[in-house]
């Protein structure tokens, strides 16, 4: 797509794509940081193009190995479900039984807290304060997320746990305040507003500076490249060892009677972070699958009918999903929502609520020049009948 909107003249151009610009929101105040002996960077160094850490790297680096020179002893997971967004999840919980130690912090008993050593209960956004958002558009502003009521039980915002476990530890000058209000104001008076403002109006914007929005008639413009221009052809991939252009790979189909397993959002949720808000889960309380109605009838299958899934690897799905027969999905392919059938029985609204589909995900293609994980390339065949289902004689 890249290569395609360079050849069309699309960069820079009206009804293409602007030049978008953000604002540097200041950082507070505090001591250098030490330097590790080693980073995620280390963990990734086979894949040189990397902008940050790769999540399937650090899985593997939790698995003893005598070939491992970056072990990883503990985590701390902030408000990631990682069973139902990381796949493989023989290799994750291979990882997670492997950790010293375990922190899980969120704000539901997510289906992940089952695996922590300890869950620190965070207050939901509505609580609490969160970091100034610089938001990167045709023009910068920023926007502040501001309490709306108090934190209810004994929750805690994100800022408070991470002052306290510091200042524990012995690293309280890193923490140089008393609440997190007061960096918001230092920060935002930086930039010449205030919290006080910032209440009123909710989003401030900013004029450019960066230059015009589109590309001038009859100027020249250098891109952030060797030669200064869209190279579709690039240098730095050939003196890495990587094809300086894309070469087209086929990728693999599905085996007679199996059908490609694709996923996607739903506008009304977030990942798998809100399937029991009650106000969402009235608007979406469970996925279903999709199935081209060629397959429909091939096997039988009618809108509303609970089915389970069987992938390439024989894993089967804990819960059932009822099928959507329709024509907007292809004959070869299946699809789903991502983010539901949890299996927490104290997330009482989502609890066997459809199929997850992270946990139909076992075959991971990476990308060998950023690490990057492509999941679509699963298949899975459709079962009619309950598989966990005992027959007594």
């Amino acid at each position: 797509m890249a290569i395609l909107n360079g050849l069309l003249g699309s960069w820079g151009r009206r009804g293409g794509f602007y030049f978008k610009e953000s604002i540097k929101v200041p950082k507070f105040p505090h001591p250098e940081y030490p330097h590790p002996k080693w980073d995620w960077r280390n963990i990734g160094e086979k894949y040189p193009l990397a902008q940050m850490g790769i999540t399937t790297e650090v899985i593997k680096c939790a698995i003893p190995s005598k070939t491992n020179k970056y072990p990883v002893k503990a985590m701390m997971v902030a408000g990631t479900n990682i069973t139902k967004s990381i796949p493989n999840k023989k290799l994750l919980e291979e990882a997670m039984n492997n950790l010293e130690f375990m922190v899980v912090m969120d704000t539901m008993p997510m289906d992940v807290t089952g695996y922590a050593d300890v869950v620190l209960p965070e207050c939901t956004y509505l609580e609490r304060y969160d970091d100034i958002r610089s938001a990167t558009n045709r023009a910068p502003s920023i926007a502040v997320r501001v309490p709306a009521v108090p934190p209810k039980y004994n929750s805690k915002p994100g800022w408070w746990v991470a002052k306290q476990i510091g200042e524990r530890i012995g690293l309280g000058e890193y923490f140089k305040y008393n609440d997190y209000e007061e960096v918001i104001e230092w920060q935002l008076n930086k930039m010449g507003t205030s919290l006080e403002e910032m209440k009123k109006i909710g989003v401030k914007h900013f004029p450019r500076t960066s230059g015009p929005l589109y590309l001038e008639e009859g100027k020249n413009y250098e891109f952030p490249t060797a030669s200064g221009k869209i190279e579709l052809y690039s240098n730095e991939l050939k003196n890495l060892g990587f094809d300086p252009l894309p070469v087209y790979t086929k990728h693999p189909e599905p085996p007679q009677g199996f059908y490609r397993l694709n996923y996607g959002r739903a506008p009304m949720h977030t990942f798998s972070r809100t399937a029991n808000n009650p106000n969402l889960n009235d608007l979406k309380s469970e996925n279903n699958l999709w199935v081209n109605p060629k397959v429909a009838r091939i096997l039988g299958l009618k809108t509303g009918q609970s089915v389970w899934l069987r992938n390439q690897d024989k894993i089967v799905s804990t819960f059932s999903i009822k099928v959507r027969v329709t024509e907007r999905i292809r004959w070869d392919s299946v699809y789903m929502v991502h983010g539901f059938g949890h299996d927490n029985k104290k997330l009482t609204r989502a609890f066997g609520k459809g199929i997850n589909d992270t946990q139909m995900i076992s075959k991971v293609a990476v990308d060998p020049i950023m690490g990057g994980t492509g999941m679509r390339g699963n298949f899975v065949e459709i079962l009619t009948q309950n598989p966990h289902k005992t027959v007594e004689i």
